[in-house]
């Protein structure tokens, strides 16, 4: 891996960060779990969990990290509302809606049908609960979706109105920073431990991931990363990600840090499709909550478990080693998917 220089600590790793516009959103550092009963079940390596399900805000997530940068960003830019989108059980959405809850911000959702039901359940729910102004659209998550949602913030602008909306160049690398704070927590934690894991895994297809890279690149932080896919975009994974670490370490000061080649990628675990619930990620599912009383979703985590699953089964992992699970949050889409989850489940 290329590196920046000579490893750097945590706490410089935070002074280069503090330079950057922050509010205060998410409950912060999130425990570093043991899984006693699930690492005897899978008769494996010892399996630590980091609880990002615990930040907080509407049920908490990853998004609550990013958010306190994003909004950050919008509250010093004196925006009044922030025009965001995503598919109708976005979790990214939900924890924006209740971030602009709290900072007194009006909030604009649109959200993607795509093949998906917009019954009011579930992130849907909540949106409305937190008092999202929300428009629903037929295209699904993607290029047509983020080019409606750019037209209905350019609109609000022209009527005068001081708006914050997602646009890529800007938002992943800003929200990428967040995940290089939480590489530093987990650092902090496993020396605290004085627990030396083999590998980390994360379900991520952007910033969660590309911060995380960053961390382990500027922290000199030698564990593997291995970040699983939960959809394909159709673009070079491993380059974007990698692209978005370096654009996030150029907004804390630093050079650029992460080459492609230094991104272990997996698109292995998706199964039928982005937001189609997996047969591994059902396993995992029910193997977590019925030995650690743990949820996960079944869109992203479940899957990311199911790779690490598979890892241990086969072989992949040395035994006497711990191995670090990141939970990234979601479970309030396990109400809009009950009976696809409840249909797999083993039987009581």
């Amino acid at each position: 891996m290329s590196t920046v220089r000579p490893a750097m600590g945590t706490k410089e790793l935070r002074q280069h960060i503090e330079r950057l516009p922050r509010v205060e959103l998410a409950h912060l550092p999130t425990p570093l779990e043991e899984l006693p009963r699930f690492s005897a079940a899978l008769g494996g390596p010892r399996v630590l969990i980091k609880r990002d399900d615990c930040t907080g805000l509407a049920f908490g997530g990853n998004k609550a990290r990013h958010n306190e940068f994003l909004m950050g960003q919008a509250v010093a830019q004196g925006a009044e509302i922030v025009v965001w989108g995503a598919g109708v059980q976005s979790n990214n959405c939900r924890q924006t809606a209740a971030a602009c809850a709290k900072l007194g911000l009006e909030c604009r959702l649109i959200l993607g049908r795509g093949t998906h039901s917009a019954e009011v359940q579930g992130n849907l729910l909540l949106d409305h609960l937190l008092g999202a102004q929300v428009e629903i659209v037929d295209f699904p998550i993607g290029p047509k979706l983020y080019e409606y949602l750019s037209a209905k913030a350019a609109k609000l602008r022209g009527e005068g109105r001081r708006v914050y909306s997602w646009e890529n160049e800007t938002v992943k690398p800003l929200a990428a920073v967040s995940y290089a704070l939480c590489l530093a927590e987990i650092a902090e934690q496993l020396a605290e431990r004085r627990d030396a894991p083999s590998a980390v895994y994360v379900a991520s297809a952007g910033s969660t991931g590309s911060g995380l890279l960053l961390g382990k690149a500027v922290l000199g932080f030698e564990p593997a990363l291995k970040i699983i896919a939960p959809i394909n975009w159709g673009w070079d994974h491993a380059q974007d990600l990698a692209a978005t670490a370096n654009r996030a370490a150029a907004l804390i000061g630093l050079p650029a840090c992460v080459e492609t080649a230094d991104v272990e990628t997996s698109y292995d675990y998706i199964g039928d499709g982005y937001g189609e619930a997996s047969v591994g990620g059902r396993e995992a599912l029910d193997l977590l909550a019925r030995t650690e009383g743990i949820l996960l979703d079944p869109v992203y985590t479940a899957k990311a478990m199911a790779a690490l699953i598979d890892d241990v089964r086969q072989g992949r992992l040395p035994s006497d080693q711990p191995v670090v699970f990141v939970h990234t949050g979601g479970t309030p889409v396990l109400f809009a998917c009950r009976d696809d989850v409840l249909q797999h489940s083993p039987a009581d």
